[in-house]
């Protein structure tokens, strides 16, 4: 009795659901959409009847939750709202893609059948499996923008619901949407999924924080809640006077944004001024939404100070992914900035829905914008994808993120760039060719570096000649995918090339040596120069990095080795394998790694340094070992979203044997005495020894650097809040 009153409640559960689903749709749908939907839903509960999710509940939801997203959040039509609700179904079941087309027909069997192959890859220990699948998906932009749209709102609900996973599964998965699904939210402009995807992805790799952030948001809005009430009542009140047909919303800084400047500005959460942005939507037909726009601007900035640095034109030049605003800052009441974005309904919409949006509005002025021109580059970066999935899907996502120049070509065209862009990222923009044969460039009429990065409103003019190729050092500097694709590509062609004629160099010369030319012998010069592959080996002789000397000394290392391997008087006979527990605990007792707290070796990693206390993470790398890393590292996010099947799980359980190097970074007002002051904190706290201190001043503003020896994060950040409250001293920062 009891299963069948559950039975029938979790039925009144999908019913409700569903009913949810048509009435919350973006799109108007016909008889004949419902039908199809309804059908796609049959199919749903009957391949899905006997499964359920990790929380217990029926798995059906899953799917249904997936296309309500499809439907209201993003707002496509209903073959992508069917295809959502089958998504999993010829993954999952007995169901065949065949299945699938006789009954929904091609279309959604299409979508489906990329969604499957997205998540179906065989496992090969010789490639990244997260990287394989990123590929993947991004390749399946090729055929239909609706396979990754219902993929970001699959990985959504799943970010959503994801608090009964184990948290290994959890830390995954949230690095994985980090690194790749909310940036492709972005760049396909789905801004509010943008936001929810980066923190959620927060709160599952950097809890603390993420509450921490969330607490002090809200008591701050809390807190502020009347001055920006005052603020839109003023803001109406003026508005009004104009006539004009709009509505005012205000809204938090996101948590990750704020974590965001917190880092890359090395900002606290007080030194934070824009905490809260006010939108302005206003009612427009499509020819006076410029006019309203800056009319809207002329008003607010009428009664309130704008900050000239921070006003934002993306009406007369929309970002490639379709988004249209003014964004201004103001000073509003009590002394308090405010950014106030100004958009029409139609913008708005764009900004919201993204990809649905767009061709919604697309056949007024900007059926040139957003998704189209951008799945047009994509193809081209496709065209030759890179054979290293990790390289791949790195270059890919150099571009989801990148604010936007603005440059001109000579003829005064108009071309949006990526920031960071070079004159060799702008010519294979204009064409591959152009690319190619770049020999130089000049800015407003002056020759430059081709390192040098664009800005927006600089005019490029590109040099080119048929003797000139693509350099080693351009990857030094270029962004764009399209650019590194290209050179890599060339690059490979012309190493393959020099190898093949290093090859035989290397042939000869070991002849000459003595030394045979044979598998074992290539082995035994991989160890010995340190190179991955045969095709390292013979390009480095091609180009004579390995020439005589160096393989005289190789023969020599041999030679040795045969004469040490009879100079022993006894063989060794202890087992490799077996380690010197004793040893271990002696000398590595500070860290734990997996459910089996296992004591392994390992080194602290120096693009982090982390120190006993910190949240680290251990990463298997091929010749060094296990290294040591924090979990905000920079690299963190790429190792576990591309890495994961080499992540182990660290922490600390006694660090009192050792010391680690501690860097600090503090910048004030100079004052006489403050070094005096600074160092006297130091030396006066147990345990922390100062291994060297530099301070510079200039003009009443200085800068210092410590290099400290602690024992632990717990000392360090004790000091750091002594140190923050020297008179003078306005920030310190862990380097």
């Amino acid at each position: 009795m009891v299963t069948a009153t559950k039975t029938l409640s979790e039925n009144a559960q999908i019913a409700k659901a569903y009913k949810e689903l048509l009435r919350l749709s973006y799109q108007k749908l016909s008889a004949a959409d419902k039908k199809m939907i309804r059908l796609a839903l049959d199919t749903a509960v009957d391949a899905h009847k006997n499964q359920r999710r990790r929380s217990g509940e029926p798995y059906i939801l899953h799917p249904i939750a997936v296309a309500k997203i499809v439907a209201e959040d993003i707002g496509l039509g209903a073959h992508s709202i069917a295809a959502a609700l089958l998504h999993d179904v010829v993954e999952d079941t007995s169901y065949t893609i065949q299945d699938l087309e006789s009954m929904h027909g091609t279309v959604i069997a299409k979508i489906v059948d990329g969604l499957t192959k997205i998540s179906s890859l065989k496992k090969d220990k010789n490639v990244s499996l997260q990287a394989e699948n990123f590929r993947k998906m991004l390749l399946t932009l090729n055929d239909d923008a609706r396979v990754i749209i219902i993929k970001i709102a699959d990985r959504l609900h799943n970010m959503r619901t994801m608090d009964a996973m184990p948290q290994e599964k959890q830390i995954k998965i949230a690095s994985e949407t980090l690194y790749i699904y909310a940036p492709l939210a972005h760049r396909v402009g789905m801004y509010n999924i943008k936001t929810e995807l980066e923190d959620l992805g927060l709160k599952y790799t950097e809890s603390e924080v993420y509450h921490e952030i969330q607490k002090r948001i809200q008591d701050n809005f809390d807190s502020q809640e009347e001055f920006i009430d005052s603020f839109v009542k003023l803001t109406k009140k003026y508005l009004r006077k104009e006539n004009l047909k709009f509505f005012v919303e205000g809204r938090p800084k996101s948590i990750f944004s704020t974590r965001k400047k917190m880092m890359s500005k090395n900002l606290s959460f007080d030194q934070i001024f824009d905490r809260y942005a006010i939108r302005i939507i206003y009612k427009s037909d499509p020819d006076q939404e410029k006019f309203l726009a800056w009319k809207i601007y002329s008003i607010i900035t009428d009664h309130f100070q704008p900050n000239p640095m921070r006003l934002r034109d993306w009406i007369s030049a929309p970002k490639s992914t379709g988004y249209e605003a003014l964004h201004i800052t103001v000073m509003g009441p009590k002394g308090r900035w405010v950014e106030v974005q100004i958009r029409s309904e139609r913008m708005h919409e764009i900004a919201e829905k993204g990809y649905a949006a767009h061709f919604k509005y697309k056949h007024g002025k900007q059926d040139e914008r957003g998704l189209e021109i951008w799945l047009n580059r994509l193809r081209e970066v496709l065209e030759q994808p890179n054979p290293d999935a990790v390289d791949f899907v790195k270059d890919f996502r150099l571009n989801l993120y990148a604010s936007e120049i603005f440059v001109f070509t000579p003829n005064g065209d108009l071309k949006s760039l990526p920031q960071g862009a070079t004159p060799v990222d702008f010519a294979f923009n204009i064409h591959t060719e152009i690319g190619m044969h770049t020999r130089g460039a000049k800015i407003n009429g002056k020759i430059v570096p081709l390192s040098y990065r664009l800005r927006s409103g600089d005019q490029i003019e590109i040099i080119t000649s048929e003797k000139s190729f693509p350099n080693p050092s351009w990857l030094d500097y270029v962004i764009t995918s399209r650019a590194r694709t290209r050179i890599r590509s060339f690059l490979r062609e012309d190493k393959k090339q020099i190898a093949i004629e290093g090859k035989e160099v290397l042939r000869r010369k070991l002849r000459q040596l003595k030394i045979g030319f044979n598998e074992s012998t290539i082995n035994k010069l991989l160890i010995f120069f340190k190179l991955n592959t045969s095709l390292d080996l013979y390009y480095r002789v091609g180009i004579g990095t390995i020439d005589n000397v160096k393989l005289k000394k190789f023969s020599a290392d041999q030679s040795n080795r045969f004469f040490n391997f009879f100079k022993r008087k006894e063989p060794v006979t202890k087992d490799p394998s077996i380690v010197d527990q004793e040893k271990i605990t002696d000398n590595f007792d500070q860290l734990v790694f997996g459910k089996a707290e296992e004591r392994l070796e390992y080194k602290l990693s120096p693009c982090c340094s982390p120190i006993a206390g910190d949240e680290v993470f251990g990463f298997v790398t091929i010749s060094d070992g296990v290294k040591i890393h924090k979990n905000e590292c920079p690299n963190a996010l790429t190792l576990r979203s591309n890495y994961a099947y080499r992540i182990v799980n660290a922490k600390w359980i006694d660090s009192s044997q050792n010391e680690f190097i501690a860097k600090l970074l503090l910048t004030g007002l100079d004052d006489l005495g403050l070094v005096n002051q600074v160092t006297k904190v130091i030396s006066t706290t147990n345990n922390i020894n100062i291994k060297s201190v530099s301070f510079d001043s200039n003009d009443g503003v200085f800068e210092g650097r410590v290099m400290l020896k602690v024992k632990n994060t717990a000392l360090l950040k004790k000091m750091i809040k002594q140190l923050e409250k020297i008179n003078g001293v306005d920030k310190v920062i862990r380097e």
